[in-house]
């Protein structure tokens, strides 16, 4: 496999010298196209603070993130934004899927702004990968949770980013429903879908292939997960 993301030296400072914070000290990993990796420590310990500098949102005091050969944070603002919708798909915590849209409306959202042209028909294609073929017109207040969480992942990966940033996609749920999410990012993973995972969850650090411990800012553990 080749190296898809390279983080070199990144450290994150918040405030001035009378009250700073921080937040990551030269943090520096690879990761490989394909690889699953979860990224876990305590509260406060920088972990969603990467995940948020990984997906070109939060410009590091220091260091570079290069992905796909590109230096992310040596882009324009604007470049930055065509960036994040060419490579990056995200699936949050509150899975932010606008209640009056349907499944098909919310997951076509993220293809009105790209040059593809029948976004209807590569919605579709994307939920009845997920498995939600038949409830495309369901409202998400019509959905159970774990079919809310498919729609979330589906509107994250319709434009076939390189890279799926998840943000304790588990975290609100109940076992069986984070079951069922887990085992849609196992799949995509067996695709070759590169995915970088922030939790908590126990259950979800068992699914990723290589997990990453951050404390106090800096990675304490980089190890294999799952064989």
């Amino acid at each position: 496999m080749s190296v898809l993301l390279k983080v070199s030296n990144i450290s994150k400072i918040y405030g001035d010298n009378s009250a700073k914070f921080v937040a990551l000290k030269n943090v520096s990993f690879q990761v490989e196209a394909g690889e699953f990796v979860g990224i876990i420590g305590p509260s406060g310990s920088g972990k969603s603070t990467l995940l948020s500098i990984l997906g070109a949102m939060n410009q590091p005091t220091e260091g570079r993130v290069v992905v796909d050969g590109i230096d992310v944070y040596g882009l324009s603002v604007e470049r930055q934004a065509d960036f994040r919708r060419e490579y990056l798909g995200f699936v949050f915590q509150q899975l932010q899927l606008i209640p009056y849209l349907t499944a098909l409306e919310n997951v076509m959202l993220p293809l009105v702004v790209t040059t593809h042209k029948d976004h209807e028909k590569i919605a579709t294609e994307m939920l009845e990968k997920v498995g939600l073929g038949k409830k495309l017109n369901r409202l998400p207040s019509q959905l159970s949770g774990g079919e809310q969480g498919r729609v979330a992942i589906a509107r994250a990966i319709v434009n076939r980013p390189p890279i799926l940033l998840a943000d304790e996609p588990t975290g609100s749920l109940d076992s069986v429903t984070s079951k069922e999410i887990l085992s849609l990012f196992n799949n995509l993973h067996s695709r070759g879908q590169t995915i970088i995972l922030v939790t908590h969850d126990p259950e979800a650090v068992e699914s990723v292939s290589r997990l990453i411990q951050i404390r106090d800012g800096e990675i304490a553990a980089d190890e294999s997960g799952k064989t």
